[in-house]
């Protein structure tokens, strides 16, 4: 029955290139796996008391899990496929008794040693078809390596977009913008500016949903609880008499009830009105965190307590 284990091995390994294909290239919802461990540490930090989750290690630390786990996953699925050869098909040292190192641990100690690529040759693949897919595990290993660097290069710019943006917001709102400034032409301005930011950031949430759960610390920098004021600015300027400006609010409600749309989707799923969304957002990444920073509404939390009455 050494089909079994084999089996069982591909499997795991065509899971993880699935979930890294989803995750990385394809994003969709599909990326099951990663998207699992990042929602479970974001809920285990708004778990473990009010300082974990503002030192903002969820999403770090988050993408350190999913690496960990496709990498251990790999390496488990190969030796499955490894493990019913040893020791016959495979050649050892003179230091090593074969029949003392044909385990299920020395079968993941050859798919490590491969899949890092570091080639000790202390014991190796003899058989024609296991030479030609150790080195098919070494490329799973170099993609591994390639995904990490493409990943964190993604995620970190749409990152510091989502910020700008926050920060932006900050220094209107900070700057006492009023109706009166808003009725002009550089308030038409302004209010485009907003808009394709927030198109942006809808984009980025949707080809990195994992930005989601990184915690921003500084009030400035968090878009969730800066978003309040786009709302307000985009209610504000839909009462001017500047026709430019009227249009320009126009647009920016619906980058916002887009995001919303977004965010409800894939995040929270309040099934409420964009308003309702961006309290969901606040309370989910701490709203009130100058009063013992609270830990607000779970991702998943709150489905079913209201109809959408905005655009999704």
């Amino acid at each position: 029955m050494t089909w079994l284990p084999m089996l069982a091995g591909a499997l795991l390994v065509l899971f993880v290139l699935r979930d890294l294909f989803h995750t990385l290239w394809h994003p969709t919802r599909h990326g099951g796996l990663s998207r699992l461990v990042m929602m479970s540490l974001w809920r285990l930090s708004a778990g473990l008391g009010a300082r974990w989750r503002p030192a903002g290690l969820a999403g770090p630390m988050g993408m350190v899990a999913v690496l960990a786990v496709w990498a251990l996953t790999v390496s488990v699925g190969w030796a499955l496929i490894y493990w019913p050869h040893m020791p016959d098909d495979f050649s050892y040292s003179s230091e090593l008794d074969p029949s003392q190192h044909a385990t299920p641990l020395d079968a993941l100690y050859v798919s490590l040693v491969t899949l890092a690529t570091l080639g000790l040759g202390d014991i190796a693949p003899t058989a024609g078809w296991l030479r030609v897919l150790a080195p098919m595990e070494a490329l799973v290993g170099f993609v591994l390596l390639s995904a990490t660097v493409a990943w964190i290069l993604g995620v970190y710019p749409a990152l510091a977009r989502r910020r700008t943006l926050a920060l932006r917001l900050s220094h209107a709102r900070r700057s006492r913008t009023g109706a009166g400034a808003l009725d002009s032409d550089g308030g038409a301005a302004l209010l485009d500016g907003l808009a394709s930011a927030l198109s942006t950031i809808t984009v980025d949430f949707l080809q990195y949903p994992e930005s989601y759960y990184f915690y921003d610390v500084d009030e400035r920098t968090s878009l969730p609880l800066q978003l309040g004021h786009a709302v307000g600015l985009a209610d504000q300027a839909a009462e001017a008499g500047h026709p430019d400006v009227r249009l320009a609010a126009s647009v920016l409600r619906t980058a916002l009830d887009d995001l919303a749309g977004v965010l409800d989707e894939r995040f929270l799923r309040t099934d409420g009105a964009p308003d309702r969304v961006f309290a969901a957002y606040a309370d989910d990444h701490g709203r009130g965190r100058g009063r013992g920073h609270g830990r607000g509404r779970g991702p998943d939390q709150g489905r079913g307590e209201g109809r959408r009455s905005g655009p999704a």
